[in-house]
């Protein structure tokens, strides 16, 4: 079901400023892979301090959450939708959280807008299954959204994924495994570890309140 445009869309989207970067070009080629939309992210955030990816992060509660909690990190959210990404902008300046930056646009146009190796850690949260096989290439634990997050991350950098979604799961187990990443901290229902510091997004929060697991990895490369 498609979401229906919210009102003042535009409008709201203008008032969050420079807290929103969109990813396009003029010539809607992204396959052409080059620097000229490439971030400066020490000019973005006026700091030298750790970068850090959400990609997918809906209405904001766990991106602001944890750039508050964590205010010597710099964070860009990702999201595709205008629909949501303006009201996780709005959060964030409404709890005046200066460390976190948004951008809309696509996972597979990240490599022409964040720096090599400049990520220190990817957060997956509770991404969108597509649960057809037919379309196994838009999740974001395929292998060619792997080789992104390659590209992106420094040495000793890791990815987090969180998901109530079993079968998906298993499929990005098998795609880290097969894709040259290696694999710790499983745990096939997060609630009932001994997890610390788990932040609780909306999506964890309607599917633990159901009573289902969460599902949650952390995947390295072995360099």
């Amino acid at each position: 079901m498609r979401m229906r445009r919210k009102k003042r869309l535009e409008e709201r989207l203008a008032a969050c400023g420079g807290r929103i970067i969109y990813m396009e070009r003029e010539d809607r080629n992204f396959s052409i892979k080059d620097d000229e939309n490439i971030l400066d992210i020490k000019e973005l955030f006026k700091n030298k301090n750790p970068l850090r990816l959400e990609i997918g992060c809906g209405k904001g509660q766990f991106a602001c959450e944890i750039a508050a909690r964590e205010p010597n990190v710099n964070f860009i959210a990702v999201e595709k939708s205008a629909n949501v990404i303006v009201e996780a902008a709005e959060k964030a300046i409404e709890r005046k959280i200066p460390n976190i930056i948004f951008l809309r646009g696509g996972a597979e146009y990240l490599d022409c807008y964040i720096p090599p190796r400049s990520v220190e850690l990817i957060y997956l949260n509770f991404s969108c299954p597509y649960p057809k096989n037919s379309y196994a290439s838009h999740r974001l634990t395929h292998r060619n959204f792997l080789e992104i997050y390659k590209k992106l991350l420094v040495s000793g950098g890791e990815v987090h994924q969180k998901t109530d979604n079993r079968s998906f799961f298993e499929f990005s187990l098998e795609e880290f495994s097969q894709n040259g990443w290696m694999l710790k901290n499983i745990s096939l229902d997060l609630h009932s570890s001994d997890f610390e510091g788990n932040i609780v997004t909306e999506y964890e929060e309607k599917f633990s309140s159901r009573g289902l697991p969460i599902y949650r990895l952390e995947a390295f490369l072995n360099e």
